[in-house]
């Protein structure tokens, strides 16, 4: 299990990724911000404690790729760009406006750090099979992070690249599903459903871990075993997050994929999440 200074640097990095989205949202007025804050600490391990990055360097050959399938996580994304240093924050107030390397749907051409463009739900795994070949035949020790929804199981696409990244054996290939039970249509289980899904992940041939992506330590616990696991098998980490965490009454609300957020809200938000500040939360 990780050390607590290392859970407490992680939360705290958490923290200031939900505040970060938090302030990006009031910018535009709108956001996936129950996405972001959901996923903050599933973030916050990603960036501050598995990857190897030069955020000075963000196309640095040596490091490792984070790609986000779920394109309408660009918020939540960039806000961890934020935290790992890539993205400076004076440029978090240009949110959504024209010109701005922080657009509302995330795009690669524009932004530093980010891998992909995810818009089009279903194909980041397959991207990130064809990365980590390339890595492979480069003898590269770097590994391929991709990111999903669990809106994204239902798409063809993302099993056939199960299947393949089992095939070819990808043990540098780590996919992460946020399970928030939430896509645009209703919740997920529903439209289609998706469990057991750790025995779906296994009978594909992969490493499988299924925890609850709001628990720092677990969360932490189960990238460090993906990532040092012995064996060939490409690794899935299943993570149950709520949306709209950290803050109560976005918890609470009813949700459909976007969370409605009043402009009065936005500074109340804030508010309750900086009662909450962690030890090391300030910079």
């Amino acid at each position: 299990m990780p050390s607590p200074a290392e859970i407490e640097k992680v939360a705290a990095a958490a923290w200031r990724i939900r505040r970060y989205a938090l302030r990006m949202g009031e910018v535009q007025g709108q956001g996936y911000i129950g996405q972001a804050l959901g996923y903050a600490d599933v973030l916050a391990t990603a960036f501050c404690h598995t990857m190897q990055l030069r955020p000075l360097e963000p196309e640095w050959e040596g490091r490792d790729r984070f790609l986000l399938s779920h394109g309408h996580y660009a918020i939540a994304l960039y806000a961890a760009l934020l935290e790992a240093g890539v993205i400076p924050e004076e440029e978090l107030e240009s949110y959504g406006a024209d010109g701005s390397r922080l657009p509302m749907s995330g795009m690669a051409t524009y932004t530093p750090g980010m891998e992909i463009s995810g818009g089009s739900l279903g194909q980041g795994l397959s991207i990130a099979v064809g990365m980590a070949l390339g890595l492979r035949h480069k003898n590269s020790p770097a590994l391929v992070i991709n990111s999903m929804s669990d809106g994204e199981l239902d798409e063809g696409s993302t099993w056939e690249a199960a299947m393949s990244a089992a095939h070819h054996e990808l043990g540098n290939l780590i996919n992460i599903v946020d399970i928030n039970r939430q896509q645009a249509d209703g919740n997920s289980q529903q439209i289609l459903g998706y469990e057991p899904l750790q025995d779906k992940w296994a009978s594909f041939g992969w490493y499988v871990q299924r925890v609850d992506g709001n628990d720092t330590a677990a969360v932490i616990d189960a990238f460090d075993k993906a990532k040092n696991h012995v064996g060939k098998q490409p690794r899935v980490i299943l993570c149950d997050t709520l949306m709209g965490k950290g803050v109560p009454f976005l918890e609470e609300r009813d949700k459909n994929h976007f969370i409605r957020v009043e402009a009065d809200e936005w500074q109340k938000a804030l508010a309750v999440l900086d009662a909450q500040q962690p030890t090391g939360g300030a910079q």
